[in-house]
């Protein structure tokens, strides 16, 4: 039986409707969301009031978990170095060096990106400076859905080890009580403290508000399912988050330089997440896209997952002729994406053309796969267009600034005035009293 091919839908930025036609293919609505909405509201709150006992419920209920209290979900040091024991001598390796790059990369960003203390003093003495805290606790959340994900173990624990979290709690569903090796084995790689086998809006819940066995935690990342981020959504305030994870993307420019083949299976990369996730390919030359829909078609029936793909090409995938690459790179811009690949000659050049995108792959030699496993930079990413105003998870994120104030007496003159004149202009007399009392007397 011939596999059916995949016919990906064609746009040409040419067209009067380019935009409009484009803005509709992004955008996407989960279904049943209200349903969503309304099972996590209750779920949260069944946590908040009745801890393990709901926790242990939700378990049973969506995991088919057989454990008989909430303490039998955590798992022993034990367990966790038996899994990483257990290993191929080829995953444990590769485990490693992954972990090694991503850790040296992280170390860098935390030198580089302003992730240290600072103070200058100003000439009347004054000291002003910024103050830099790890958070005290942070909770990972790894998905075990669909597919198991040690490569987001490492990204999410290695910057907040980094940063220097004194504790990090993992959770990760284990459908039938099934525990992957290599997520469990990233885990102690990564130097995650402690790991319980829950997930959906319970986990989030209980890392959010504590329970009489899970601690509650100061910020919570990592990707989940719908009802994952609806309960991250609801719990900002109470504890921090990273951001609001959406369907996987990638984008990619290509000047028809690049093998065709490899270029088909880059979206096929992250079409194979799910059926919302999004490839999209910027090209100038028509006959090159003529090319990659044809390498779609020939490589497509050899994936394991190609029924994934095939939904998520046919569903939300689009094929761009564009009117040059500086066209493709204002296009990319709307876009926004989670991941962009510039595969051209000449990458480099187009780089500066570049403000919104959460990774940035340069040359055809540069897959995103490496960047979700091994080259080093966080695979953490913002999605659904947020890449125009927020970043790749980092060292960054698991740190928090205080303002450090110090006024000398001589300052204390000099601001008193400057606060006075502009408290009493806002009506707030307290504020201009408490700065007057420190002026130097006449």
């Amino acid at each position: 039986m011939t596999t059916p091919g995949c016919n990906v839908l064609r746009l040409d930025s040419s067209s009067k409707d380019f935009y409009q036609d484009l803005k509709k293919r992004l955008s996407f609505s989960e279904e049943n969301n209200h349903d969503i909405e309304i099972a996590v509201t209750g779920i949260l709150q069944d946590v908040r009031e009745n801890g393990d006992a709901a926790v242990l419920k939700y378990t049973k209920q969506f995991d088919r978990s057989q454990a008989t209290g909430v303490a039998d979900l955590e798992l022993s040091q034990t367990e966790m170095y038996a899994a990483l024991e257990s290993l191929p001598t080829h995953q444990k390796e590769a485990l490693k060096q992954a972990a090694e790059r991503v850790e040296s990369y992280h170390q860098k960003q935390k030198i580089e990106s302003g992730c240290h203390s600072w103070e200058y003093t100003d000439t009347d003495g004054t000291t002003l400076g910024q103050k830099i805290t790890p958070l005290d606790s942070v909770g990972i959340y790894v998905p075990g859905g669909k597919a198991a994900y040690p490569s987001s173990v490492l990204m999410n624990a290695i910057p907040a080890k980094v940063a220097g979290v004194k504790e990090i709690v993992m959770v990760v569903p284990t459908p039938d009580g099934t525990h992957n090796p290599l997520v469990l084995a990233a885990a102690v790689i990564a130097g995650v403290d402690r790991v319980f086998t829950i997930g959906g809006a319970q986990a989030i819940a209980a890392l959010a508000y504590g329970t009489q066995t899970i601690p509650c935690v100061d910020k919570i990342v990592g990707p989940g399912n719908a009802y994952v981020a609806s309960a991250k959504r609801r719990v900002f305030g109470v504890v921090g988050i990273d951001m609001i994870a959406g369907p996987s993307e990638i984008l990619v420019i290509c000047d028809g330089s690049t093998n065709p083949d490899w270029v088909a299976m880059d979206l096929f990369s992250q079409a194979e997440h799910d059926e919302l996730a999004q490839s999209i390919l910027l090209c100038p030359d028509d006959s090159y896209i003529e090319k990659i829909q044809a390498s779609i078609n020939q490589l497509l029936p050899e994936m394991p997952r190609k029924e994934i793909i095939r939904a998520s090409l046919q569903n939300r995938g689009a094929l761009i002729k564009v009117k040059d690459l500086k066209e493709a790179c204002e296009i990319c811009n709307f876009i926004a994406p989670e991941h962009m690949e510039i595969s051209t000659s000449h990458p480099r050049e187009l780089l500066p053309y570049i403000r919104h995108a959460g990774a940035i792959f340069l040359g055809k030699f540069t897959s995103e796969s490496l960047g979700d496993y091994c080259a080093g930079p966080n695979h953490v990413l913002p999605t659904s267009r947020s890449s125009r105003f927020s970043s790749p998870l980092g060292v960054y994120d698991f740190i928090k600034r205080s303002s450090v104030i110090e006024v000398s007496e001589l300052g204390a003159n000099t601001l008193g005035n400057i606060a006075s004149t502009l408290a009493h202009g806002e009506g707030l007399q307290a504020h201009a009293k408490a700065a007057e009392l420190r002026l130097k007397k006449k």
